[in-house]
């Protein structure tokens, strides 16, 4: 028997994405957000959502860009460090000495040091109450040659992703391989009917 917790925001795992914006005087900025996720598949689109106090929220509507910069977990104290200071006390990659990378794609920064980077143009936003959901299209995925496999595409193990726990406020690493999606269920398929074939 299922116990009720009630409305929240509860959805394992979510991702630690870093969003990276040029503020009004052109100095990189980024933070860490994980209210995020792919949305579109054609265009590739991606989504993050913001509160409107922070400050990379008027960053991203005047540049109509940004990043997201995923971190790896030897990373994790930075993408926490992102989350907790405000780029408008403090320039968080002189505090941490990480590296403000220039896309050539879009108005907008990402961390050098990051295994993976998508580089995004504002398509959209939607109010949706506390947050404003931002809507990318994806122009190029970057990524570090160590975190790929031999056919070129990114290998989780590799990567070594975090993910973020709402409810807990924690983060944890990325789990074991299970099995590979669009083939495990093939068993299970060949034995239910096509229900358009009847």
């Amino acid at each position: 028997m299922k116990r009720s917790l009630g409305a929240q925001t509860l959805v394992h795992p979510t991702p630690v994405f870093v969003v990276g914006t040029y503020d009004a005087q052109g100095r990189p900025n980024v933070m860490t957000a994980s209210w995020a996720g792919v949305c579109c598949s054609q265009p590739p689109c991606v989504s993050v959502a913001l509160r409107r106090a922070t400050y990379t929220y008027e960053n991203l509507l005047a540049r109509r860009a940004f990043t997201i910069s995923i971190p790896s977990q030897t990373q994790v104290r930075y993408a926490d460090y992102f989350g907790l200071a405000s780029g408008r006390d403090v320039d968080k990659f002189a505090a941490t000495g990480l590296t403000p990378a220039r896309s050539l794609l879009v108005d907008a920064p990402y961390v050098e040091e990051f295994p993976l980077v998508l580089e995004c143009r504002l398509l959209q936003s939607v109010e949706v109450g506390l947050h404003t959901l931002f809507i990318g299209e994806i122009l190029d995925v970057k990524a570090d040659e160590s975190v790929l496999n031999g056919e070129g595409r990114t290998d989780p193990e590799k990567l070594r992703p975090l993910a973020f726990a709402p409810d807990t406020q924690a983060y944890y690493a990325l789990g074991e391989f299970v099995a590979r999606a669009f083939a495990v269920g093939e068993e299970i398929k060949l034995r239910v009917p096509d229900p358009h074939c009847a």
